[in-house]
């Protein structure tokens, strides 16, 4: 008999913002619409971690004018042939993609990273999908003309989403997805799920964001847009165990999506993704030019 699974303590944290939004809740629904609003587009400044200064060390630190600030970019092997931009997500930065840029400067490419907004080095407190996605849209015009883009999670969303045209809207030759979630209004759900927020309040969070951009959330998610992505060729790569975005979306993205390149992964989960050799190994093969 297999033994029951015992679920996992609730960090205290989490417990007191579940009790915060209840009390919100009770004094006024728009009161906790607003805190969750602020919570929801405010990622939180992760602690540097000691490898990310040698995965910086040998790449040119620039920085792109965007909005009321500015965008920190990196880029290494500035000789390389063709560009290849590498788009971070969530809470993540340019640091982030230490491996994947040593293996793509390896193959021979020029690799373009940055912060977005409201992360790392970049300026802002908050940030929105369009907003990140505007960032990408104003790296990629300056750096330009790209190859490739490899994308993790909030970012690859931002980018195929939106989408973020390249290249002056001519097709992006190569486009690498990586961990994306497939529904956004399931992204929306799970915020909810996890503070325990009433509908009434992620009703509020939904319409405010449809009005805001004037687009409908349903609008962002891959599996309704994912096929209209301006790329010559596409590859999604998902771990089967992804502890963030549940691989039944990348499933149902790349139902949606005629030609894309579905490759699961088993054992590396939502961020291991980017760093494992094998993962670097093909994505430096599907960038090549057929």
């Amino acid at each position: 008999m297999t033994p029951p699974i015992t679920p996992a303590p609730v960090p205290t944290a989490l417990k007191l913002l579940r009790l915060k939004f209840r009390l919100l809740t009770v004094i006024s629904t728009t009161v906790a619409f607003q805190s969750a609003w602020r919570l929801f587009t405010t990622p939180r400044k992760l602690a540097v971690k000691v490898w990310e200064a040698a995965a910086l060390a040998d790449a040119r630190r620039f920085e792109v004018p965007f909005e009321q600030g500015h965008v920190v970019a990196y880029e290494w092997n500035p000789a390389g042939k063709r560009t290849v931009l590498l788009v971070h997500g969530w809470e993540h930065r340019a640091s982030f993609w230490g491996a994947f840029a040593q293996g793509l400067v390896a193959a021979g490419y020029r690799v373009i990273a940055f912060d977005g907004p409201a992360h790392g080095a970049s300026s802002g407190r908050r940030t929105t999908l369009p907003m990140f996605g505007a960032a990408i849209q104003t790296v990629a015009d300056q750096v330009g003309p790209i190859w490739g883009v490899v994308a993790h999670s909030f970012g690859a969303a931002a980018t195929a989403g939106l989408p973020v045209h390249f290249n002056n809207g001519q097709l992006l030759p190569r486009l690498v997805l990586l961990s994306v979630p497939g529904s956004t209004p399931a992204v929306f759900q799970r915020f909810a799920d996890l503070l325990e927020l009433p509908g009434s309040v992620l009703a509020r969070m939904t319409e405010f964001a449809e009005a805001r951009h004037g687009r409908r959330s349903e609008s962002y998610s891959l599996t309704q847009v994912g096929h209209q992505v301006p790329a010559e060729r596409a590859l999604l790569l998902h771990d089967r165990a992804d502890e963030t975005i549940p691989f039944h979306e990348a499933e149902a993205i790349a139902r949606s999506w005629p030609g894309l390149d579905f490759r699961p992964t088993t054992g590396l989960g939502h961020n291991r993704i980017m760093r494992d050799p094998d993962v670097i190994s093909q994505v430096v093969a599907f960038l090549q030019p057929e």
